[in-house]
């Protein structure tokens, strides 16, 4: 699965990085989401909860 955050539109909640940490974190440096294993999506399960509880709708999945 392929895991695209737009960084135009993430505003930094780090809603993503609370519902799936495998995968997202909050960049230090900018304050956005950034994916730190896209691979993690098929093990961990979580990614299509982050991309509904991201309110700004900047997480697209492929």
């Amino acid at each position: 699965m392929e895991v695209i955050i737009d960084e135009d539109l993430c505003v930094g909640c780090g809603n993503c990085a609370e519902v799936c940490p495998a995968v997202f974190h909050l960049n230090e440096d900018e304050g956005k989401a950034e994916v730190i294993d896209p691979d993690a999506c098929d093990y961990a399960g979580c990614c299509e909860a982050a991309q509904e509880n991201c309110p700004e709708k900047a997480i697209t999945l492929k």
